[in-house]
């Protein structure tokens, strides 16, 4: 079935066909020589480049260099082709980033396919990044739609190793924490490299995929005095000694972190004698070592360097690291900057000037900024230390209100059919991006996505729950396209128990709801119902009719998933009126549409086209083309079943044409088995199949694997069609075993029934009869006028 009109529809969800040979149906000569053709043009026009920039200056570390480039060495001959992940570990701020990314872009060339990137935060103090996350960054990066990313961690797996088993691309994942961050994100094909820098060894990495392991220590003295030298020497108008610069080196404990930042220092004041420098940073280091009762000199050594550099930065720029410290997500940008330290974009870029010219902050790209781990640390201790209890509350204040306004401005363009959140009254000296083009704030969200969520947890963690709950209903306008189930889930979670926590009804309400769709469409029916009950009393207890309406249908969705059809029609049915009596057109629609696939699967098919023709209408009035699309879709499916495929086809191709034109590529994948039924029914088999094999290779690259065994299952019944009954078999039996795997005891007991069909004209009747009765038994939990039917097209067949 098509997705249900429950939620917006999928946005950017635009991707080409590609596949390799296994993927092609072959038709053979059907009717006078139709051949499957097969697209090979890439969802992407170029490939991914997304490593950061290198540090600049890097020096030394010629060995491991040489180590590294022995890899390529040794893959190009030919041996060590089953495994291709490196492992670079030590301890923190040894260089490993800088390591991994100055080889990187070194041997960018040598990988046609690319390079991917992203820093897994396995060491930082909020929130590591997932696997799913890690997947759904790199599948968007290669071309796949936000929508038609897989919702479950192992299809994203498989189809992250489908997109790169051709391609020559290096993968690198940074700090990484654990090996469940890592495993998943390995392409499978030895042709690409993987490079992984963490603080642990990851025996199991290593013996068990395979991964070569270089631990990366501190500097030797002769080369972090060359390190000294090269960032100082052009700079500074005194001549350094080298034992000036020997004894820099040790107090910075050889860590590469540590001497780029003193060797800034330096550099900041040329004319200061370095002897001076030194004794400055030897007294803190004795300051340091009276604070702290650790014996760790590496740790001792970067905290005095951090605590040295910081106390020579302006008061404005100190003052904004410190409060840098508290921003909820390891990334911000320009904004949120400002939002924090509640001055100008101006003021605030020039302070971020100075933090990242003193080394103790990283432009991770235009416009955004981040903290090594160590320093964030550092920051966030600074903050709680000179900044007082209102203080740091007023700056958390302001970037919670930043990210809450921001979001709801971009989801007023993202989603503009939504019903708006109530939102605060602005705090003062809050900095609020503005959206007037969709992409803008979908590109936004992109590079938030990680903050907003952060922000949701931080809210609620420090009492701030009104904006913890809003931000998570906020949310629900993108989740509701993408899928992110985990994610989703853990955030309404959490805004729920916000808005319990200050008996706000209207966001308990929201976040039932939300909540409610996260368990719908990933089809946790039994946990979805009582979330909309929920839902559904809230909103009739405060008399929010919208409301009761949405949860009305949600109800019906599930009784209509349940294949409980006369529960779904009452229920939708009732939220018809409701909106109806609201003069809300669009959804009025929708509940029209949904009572229409509903009359339709009940092969009420003259309710269902008017229905369905009265939905299009209404769809057309309130400008929403995606569910016009979904309404066009389902009546030329009635039409065609009323026995008028000539009308099917133009009413079908019209939908298709919104598919096209408005990049709902997941939808139109699907409604191409529509046109395969239809072209079935005009005589043109071969159309057909080639149909079939295009919507086959879409739900394939989408990871959805429902709908790509609805494609086999439509593949065989045109083979059917052909008299090629040993072929429509096997696509039978592909997804019989697909539908096993999963909970759709519908679309099983339809395949099984195509199954014995087919088997039975292909004379095999003893496998014919035993799919019969399996087909008999999973039919039985059904009792609708379809299922009736179902079960006389195998009368006599099951003994």
């Amino acid at each position: 079935m098509a997705r249900p009109p429950d939620e917006p529809p999928p946005m950017e969800s635009h991707s080409d066909l590609s596949g390799s040979a296994h993927d092609v149906v072959q038709a053979g000569n059907v009717f006078g020589g139709v051949h499957f053709h097969q697209e090979t043009a890439s969802a992407r026009s170029t490939a991914p480049r997304q490593l950061p920039n290198e540090i600049g200056g890097f020096v030394n570390r010629l060995h491991e260099v040489r180590a590294l480039d022995a890899v390529l060495s040794r893959r190009r001959g030919g041996a060590s082709r089953a495994t291709g992940v490196y492992l670079i570990t030590g301890t923190a701020g040894v260089g490993k980033t800088s390591l991994a990314l100055h080889w990187a872009h070194g041997v960018r060339e040598r990988f046609p396919g690319g390079q991917l990137y992203i820093n897994l935060r396995g060491y930082d103090p909020g929130e590591p990044v997932t696997a799913e996350q890690s997947l759904e960054h790199f599948l968007r990066a290669l071309g796949v739609a936000p929508s038609a990313v897989p919702a479950r961690l192992e299809d994203r797996s498989a189809l992250f190793r489908s997109l790169l088993a051709d391609q020559r691309t290096l993968v690198v994942l940074d700090n990484a924490a654990t090996v469940s961050q890592v495993r998943p994100l390995l392409p499978g094909n030895p042709d690409c490299l993987v490079l992984v820098t963490s603080r642990h060894r990851f025996s199991g990495l290593v013996a068990r995929d395979g991964a070569h392991r270089l631990v990366l220590d501190v500097f030797s003295e002769q080369d972090a005095v060359r390190l000294l030298h090269t960032v100082t020497s052009q700079y500074r108008a005194l001549s350094d000694s080298d034992a000036d610069l020997a004894e820099l080196a040790r107090l910075c404990a050889r860590l590469p972190l540590a001497l780029r930042i003193a060797a800034e220092r330096a550099s900041s004041r040329p004319l200061m004698p370095l002897d001076e420098l030194i004794t400055d940073l030897r007294d803190e280091s004795a300051l340091w070592g009276a604070l702290t009762a650790e014996e760790d000199d590496e740790s001792d050594a970067v905290r005095t360097v951090f605590a040295w550099s910081y106390r020579a930065l302006p008061e404005e720029a100190a003052r904004l690291f410190r409060l840098l410290g508290l921003h909820p997500g390891p990334e911000f940008g320009l904004s949120a900057a400002a939002s924090l330290a509640g001055t100008t974009t101006l003021m605030a870029r020039r302070q971020l000037d100075v933090l990242t010219g003193a080394h103790v902050l990283e432009q991770a790209a235009y416009g955004r900024f981040q903290f090594h781990d160590l320093l964030r640390i550092y920051a966030a201790h600074q903050a709680s230390q000179y900044e007082d209890e209102e203080t740091r509350g007023s700056a958390l204040d302001r970037v919670l209100h930043h990210y809450l306004l921001t979001l709801a401005g971009a989801i007023a363009c993202i989603a503009p059919l939504d019903r708006p959140v109530p939102l605060p009254e602005p705090l003062p000296h809050v900095v609020v991006r503005e959206f007037t083009e969709r992409t803008d704030a979908l590109r936004w969200f992109a590079e938030e996505q990680a903050n907003l969520v952060a922000a949701v947890r931080t809210a609620a963690a420090k009492g701030r729950h009104e904006v913890a709950w809003r931000i998570a209903a906020l949310l629900r306008s993108v989740y509701v396209s993408r899928n992110p189930f985990q994610e989703w889930i853990s955030v309404s979670t959490t805004g729920l128990a916000s808005a319990s926590a200050i008996g706000d009804q209207r966001g308990q309400a929201e976040m039932r709801d939300s909540l409610g769709k996260a368990y719908l469409q990933s089809q946790r029916l039994s946990e979805a119902e009582p979330h909309h009950r929920e839902a559904l009393r809230l909103r009739r207890e405060s008399a929010d009719r919208y409301g009761e309406g949405i949860a009305v249908n949600a109800l019906g969705l599930i009784e209509w998933r349940r294949r409980n059809l006369g529960g779904a029609e009452e229920r939708f049915e009732e939220g018809r009126e409701i909106f109806r009596g609201l003069a809300d057109t669009r959804w009025e629609a929708l509940l029209l549409s949904n009572l229409g696939m509903t009359r339709f699967d009940g092969l009420r098919l003259d309710a269902a086209t008017e229905d369905l023709t009265a939905a299009v209408r209404l769809c057309q009035e309130a400008g929403d083309r995606a569910y016009e699309g979904n309404a066009l879709f389902y009546l030329s499916m009635t039409q065609r079943e009323q026995g008028d495929p000539d009308t099917a086809l133009s009413t079908l191709r019209q939908a298709l044409d919104i598919s096209r034109t408005d990049r709902l590529t997941a939808w139109g994948a699907f409604w191409l088995l529509e046109l395969a039924r239809i072209q079935r029914a005009l005589g043109e088999p071969g159309q057909a199949l080639v149909s079939c094999q295009e919507s086959a290779l879409a739900q394939r690259q989408i990871g959805d694997r429902n709908r790509e065994a609805a494609a086999y299952d439509c593949t065989g019944e045109t083979y059917r069609d052909l008299g090629r009954f040993d072929e429509a078999a096997e696509f039978h039996r592909m997804a019989v075993a697909t539908y096993r795997a999963g909970d759709d005891r519908w679309a099983l007991a339809h395949a099984l029934v195509n199954l014995a069909l087919a088997l039975a004209d292909a004379g095999d009747s003893e496998q014919a009869a035993a799919h019969a009765a399996e087909a008999s038994a999973a039919l039985s939990g059904f009792d609708d006028a379809r299922a009736t039917a179902q079960r006389r097209r195998i009368e006599g067949l099951a003994r």
